[in-house]
């Protein structure tokens, strides 16, 4: 394909769904109505309507899209690599605008494709920067049990732990050797991160604090005021901007 799109005839920005398959590219998979299932690197992800997943190249994935339903897979300038080989992003405002303007275009060649793409990469590097620094573990279980923690926000790490057949003990002690934080503390900066990706992304505080898995706005708040030192007077009155310098 040259255009926004995938697997489809040449050229067309839609599509229904795919069987597993890989690109040399960076990809993005986004939801333009209803509900979808995408597998990615062996995980199962859930996508609603104006949400999105950013996938580094070379990843296997297949995406299953219910009746009615319709979504975009533009492909990514070489350079536009997401954080970690999968990366969700939820609905981002700025992605929505970039590829609803795009959906009702039409670009149907190279060159009018060209500045949808450049657009849509400005904006991912935009709303990806971390502002609260954080990695992965390496071991390969714990590695897992993160990146499960971040699915799946509600999920203890007693239940965690268990489900990867290790103690909360032993996988405190790999998280604070391989990632310098507690897990609790990791995970609440992972979900800060998101809930400023939204807000770089042009999105309010109501919709951050739900796409960070976050009850209230107040809630979110506090969390963020804590962690970076900024008053929450500030982050109320211009959440972004008070956010910008980092």
């Amino acid at each position: 394909m040259t255009s926004l799109g995938t697997v489809v005839a040449e050229n067309a920005i839609r599509f229904l769904g795919h069987d597993t398959h890989q690109h040399d590219e960076p990809h993005l998979v986004y939801v333009v109505t209803g509900t979808a299932r995408l597998l990615a690197d062996g995980e199962e992800w859930q996508l609603g309507r104006h949400e999105a997943v950013w996938l580094a190249p070379q990843v296997p994935h297949a995406l299953r899209i219910e009746p009615g339903g319709m979504a975009l897979g533009p492909y990514l300038n070489p350079g536009d690599l997401p954080r970690r080989r999968v990366q969700p992003l939820g609905a981002v405002p700025a992605i929505v605008e970039v590829m609803t303007t795009a959906l009702g275009a039409a670009p149907s060649t190279r060159e009018q494709v060209l500045p949808f793409r450049q657009a849509l990469g400005r904006v991912l590097r935009g709303v990806s920067r971390q502002y609260f620094p954080i990695v992965l573990p390496t071991h390969p279980a714990v590695r897992a049990l993160a990146r499960e923690a971040l699915r799946t926000r509600t999920a203890t790490l007693e239940r965690l732990a268990a489900d990867h057949r290790m103690s909360p003990r032993q996988v405190q002690r790999v998280f604070l050797d391989e990632t310098g934080l507690p897990f609790t503390r990791w995970r609440n900066r992972a979900r800060m991160n998101a809930a400023v990706e939204h807000l770089r992304g042009g999105g309010e505080l109501t919709a951050a604090a739900r796409a960070a898995g976050y009850a209230t706005r107040a809630g979110l708040l506090r969390a963020l005021s804590r962690e970076s030192g900024v008053p929450v007077s500030a982050l109320t009155s211009d959440p972004a901007g008070a956010l910008g310098a980092r």
